[in-house]
Parts: C-alpha cells; sequence; structure tokens
C-alpha cells in the first residue's frame, strides 16, 4: 500500500496502516495455525524494526528541531521503541509453540498501538506545523528504506 503522498507523515502513517493489518491478520489466525503466526509475527518484526530504524534515523531528528514540546514527545517515542525492540527480539527468538508467544504479539499490539496513536495524534501535527520540508524527508526515508531492505534488514 503506497501512501498517497510522498511526504514523511504519510508515509509513516500508511506503515502503521500496514502493521496494524499484519496484526489483525495473525489475531484471527486459531492456535493451530503455527506456521502462519511465525511467518505472520516475522512479518510483523521486520516492518517494525526497519520502520524503528527509519524514525530514530530521519524523522524523530528533524522532528526533535521543533523545541522543548517536540523534545519531550521524541524522548518518549524512543523509550516506547526500545520496549517495544526488546519484546521483538524476544519474540523474534520464540516459536508459536512456545509459552506466552501469543501473549507477547498481543503486549506488542497493544504498545505499538499505544505509540501510533500518540504520534498521529501529537507528534504527526506537530511535525506539519513545524518548518520541516516533509517532501525531502520522506524522500530520504524512502530510500533509507530501501537500503535496509536491501541489506536484508
Amino acid at each position: 500500500m503506497k501512501a498517497k503522498s510522498n511526504d514523511a507523515v504519510s508515509l509513516l502513517t500508511s506503515e502503521h496502516r500496514e502493521v496494524a493489518d499484519l496484526f489483525k491478520q495473525y489475531e484471527a489466525l486459531g492456535d493451530r495455525a503455527k506456521a502462519g503466526k511465525k511467518r505472520l509475527a516475522d512479518q510483523i518484526c521486520t516492518a517494525l524494526i526497519v520502520h524503528a530504524m527509519v524514525e530514530e534515523e530521519i524523522f524523530y531528528p528533524a522532528v526533535r528541531e521543533g523545541g522543548k514540546e517536540a523534545e519531550e514527545m521524541i524522548d518518549e517515542a524512543v523509550v516506547e521503541h526500545a520496549s517495544g525492540k526488546d519484546l521483538i527480539a524476544q519474540i523474534q527468538e520464540m516459536d508459536p509453540e512456545d509459552e506466552l508467544y501469543d501473549a507477547k504479539v498481543k503486549v506488542l499490539s497493544e504498545q505499538i498501538e499505544h505509540h501510533v496513536q500518540e504520534e498521529e495524534k501529537d507528534m504527526f501535527p506537530l511535525a506539519r506545523k513545524g518548518k520541516l520540508d516533509l517532501e525531502a524527508l520522506g524522500a530520504e526515508m524512502a530510500m533509507r528504506k530501501e537500503e535496509l531492505a536491501a541489506a536484508g534488514v
């Protein structure tokens, strides 16, 4: 699913929707769909890792320049990313048969949903109001995403 615009906020919002859809697909799978769960969980984890890297390397530093409110928002987002990355690492080391696998995917889903709501409600409008060149940022982010995909991240 392509973003309607190539600006940074549209790109990130589009990725949020894609990951939310993957979580919904995961939830819809029955207890016996172990291979499907593993495939979707791996897809979710990879998408989130790339998304977080691009935000942290490119988007967050640009938004952080927007003053104290932006700095506090970015600090919180970085901490949320760290928590998500820890859970992602645990999920990647596990198999769907393992105890707590589904619970960890569910908690990751809830953490990401909370994180997405904060970004879309507070951070993205702040970024749009700022003096950022969102088109240039979006192009840089898309290029970085391609590099990460080519590197097998």
